[in-house]
């Protein structure tokens, strides 16, 4: 009776592992093979570089009031180099190829957690707008009629696709210089080398409520901050008042009360003719030693 329990059991026991390894080759063998993110059935045709995307719309990044729809069945294809994961940038990404770089702008947060820094992806451009945002290009849909503003999430969706691999150290950042080509090199990654902040009053830090610093001035959600080698009018390091490093001291010998020199790493977006620096987070800054 005993062994013919046991063999029962053993049996179960069988039938039980048959099961599981039978249900496990199905799941990998049903597992999806593309991802759940943008729109697998793009295809890698009629890609263009970024450089030739603004060649073909020469007149659309005049001002803040003009855009054009793409008619064209064209796609362009780069890796992203700047994402919302220091909130710093807010519901754009902006994308980068050997040529050139490009805002893209999508009325969603969080992007930062299936558009990584380094991601390669490819945008089909037909029936989106591009424009300019004082002189900045950008990819999305019109806003108040003529300028260019941010397209809906899902509409994005289907005009992006996956392609490559996730490389953070493809694109490496330029060294920055004032006097380069804005409409060349604006939405670019740069690094400003040796700077140092102008010291500011009030809290000290990156970007304070205007409320509980009262020397602060906020424009558009946003504070702007001078460097001792630059003149303001030319170039400013501009932070979010949402930005995770917001209420960090900017780097300053508050002590001795004498600069402090840093390698600033950001993008180097355009508002007509001034750099404006966007840190992507905080890492983007390296205290160099004095």
């Amino acid at each position: 009776m005993i062994t013919k329990n046991i063999k029962r059991l053993l049996l179960g026991c069988s039938i039980v592992a048959a099961v599981t390894a039978l249900t496990a080759c199905q799941k990998d063998w049903d597992a999806p093979q593309t991802t759940p993110y943008g729109n697998n059935s793009i295809n890698d045709e009629n890609i263009i570089t970024i450089a030739q995307l603004k060649a073909d719309y020469p007149n659309v990044f005049e001002s803040t009031d003009k855009n054009a729809k793409i008619d064209k069945d064209i796609k362009i294809k780069g890796r992203v180099t700047g994402n919302d994961i220091g909130s710093n940038i807010y519901k754009q990404f902006m994308l980068q190829d050997e040529t050139g770089a490009i805002i893209v702008a999508v009325n969603q947060s969080g992007m930062h957690g299936f558009l990584a820094e380094g991601q390669e992806i490819v945008i089909a451009l037909k029936d989106l707008y591009i424009g300019g945002y004082r002189q900045q290009p950008e990819i999305g849909q019109p806003y108040n009629g003529t300028s260019i503003g941010r397209m809906n999430k899902d509409l994005f969706q289907q005009h992006y696709k996956y392609t490559g691999s996730l490389d953070p150290n493809a694109i490496k950042p330029i060294d920055f210089d004032v006097n380069m080509d804005k409409n060349e090199h604006c939405a670019k990654l740069v690094t400003l080398k040796n700077v140092s902040f102008i010291p500011p009053g009030g809290t000290g830090t990156f970007a304070p409520d205007s409320t509980v610093d009262r020397t602060v001035t906020v424009v558009g959600g946003c504070v702007n901050r001078a460097l001792y080698e630059y003149s303001e009018s030319k170039v400013v390091v501009r932070t979010s008042t949402y930005a995770k490093f917001a209420a960090k001291k900017i780097p300053y010998d508050y002590v001795n009360k004498k600069p402090v020199k840093c390698n600033i790493t950001g993008i180097a977006t355009r508002y007509n003719d001034t750099w404006q620096i966007l840190i992507r987070k905080e890492s983007d800054i390296q205290i160099i030693e004095n």
